[in-house]
């Protein structure tokens, strides 16, 4: 009997080791807001679900392997919460992200669906992380073809180690698997330190005639204010995109407030008319806490020469129109 109390105890002292050096974490965000949008003269209410931040479900968890190896994985899906459903990008539940790694002093390997190196370099220079009425993507065109903009299939990811003097950076690529654009590549190279923050990405996914996707970009914060600017191109054959982003933050009272303006013009060679889109875009952040927020967005795309860009949830657009529309939600994290 005592033999069998002491064995208990052992094994129970190892549990509690193994159990120290693992962790699994529930996490999430729970995102909404009453919208208004307007276009051609029709107006549209609605309930959108992640006006500031995408709202998701996800369960994340590392394993301390010793020797400064480290074992995780990472499960999100997006939340819709105004319909109360579950659906990630392209309809799939996990289709935020599924991930397993492994980490150490030579950085991280990512094996799994994923954002790519590209959208994680303009979503750092644009004030609402591409995500809202007033995201830099409301502009920026894959030209007719069917590749992504952001999150890839059948990913391996290179990231470099956090401890290069401020330079930082990620290369991908995804196999293609059968799928319409085939492979996928991607990298990005930047530097850190301090106030500035700049870096340069590049995408490149298609079988035949490739899509591209190039962005450059930087800020400096300022303390009072911090401004940064943003260029973009797409190319997809003849068809060519160019995106220029220039935004400013700053705190103000117990939150912050942002404003950009992004312009995006036709530089095809074979089109004949050159179009022309402009979208003027602002938002206030007041954080009630660490964990809730409230907010507010208002934004305006202004088409010219037969473009048809839109704000999220706006009513159907005719060329040269106009798209625009304000929200007011309420943002909690947990």
């Amino acid at each position: 009997m005592k033999k069998s109390l002491v064995a208990l105890a052992v094994l129970g002292s190892f549990a509690g080791v193994a159990a120290a050096q693992s962790s699994v974490t529930l996490f999430g965000v729970v995102d909404a807001a009453a919208r208004y949008t307007s276009a051609n003269g029709q107006d549209l209410y609605s309930l959108a679900s992640g006006g500031n931040t995408t709202s998701r479900l996800g369960v994340r968890g590392v394993e301390d392997l010793g020797g400064g190896l480290k074992a995780s994985f990472w499960l999100e899906t997006q939340v819709n919460v105004d319909a109360g459903t579950a659906a990630g990008s392209d309809g799939k539940f996990w289709g935020r992200r599924a991930t397993v790694s492994l980490s150490g002093d030579f950085g991280t390997v990512n094996l799994g669906r994923n954002k790519n190196s590209t959208k994680l370099a303009y979503e750092d220079f644009d004030p609402t992380s591409a995500t809202g009425l007033g995201s830099v993507e409301n502009l920026i065109s894959n030209l007719g073809s069917t590749a992504g903009l952001g999150r890839y299939d059948n990913q391996v990811t290179y990231v470099l180690p956090g401890n290069l003097g401020g330079f930082y950076g990620s290369v991908d690529v995804a196999a293609g698997e059968g799928a319409a654009m085939g492979k996928s590549y991607s990298g990005r190279v930047g530097y850190k330190v301090d106030a500035i923050n700049v870096s340069a990405a590049y995408m490149e996914t298609g079988v035949n005639t490739k899509f591209k996707l190039m962005t450059v970009g930087g800020s400096y914060d300022f303390g009072i204010v911090k401004p940064s600017l943003m260029y973009t191109t797409t190319e997809f054959g003849a068809a060519k995109q160019e995106v220029w982003t220039a935004a400013v933050t700053a705190p103000l009272g117990a939150g912050s407030v942002w404003a950009s303006y992004s312009d995006a013009a036709d530089k095809s060679t074979v089109s004949s008319t050159k179009y022309k889109a402009n979208q003027i875009a602002a938002g206030y952040i007041y954080n009630l806490s660490k964990r809730t927020a409230l907010y507010t967005t208002v934004s305006l795309i202004d088409n010219g020469a037969a473009a048809k860009f839109a704000v999220a949830n706006s009513p159907a657009v005719a060329a040269d129109g106009r798209s625009g529309g304000f929200d007011l939600g309420v943002r909690h994290s947990f």
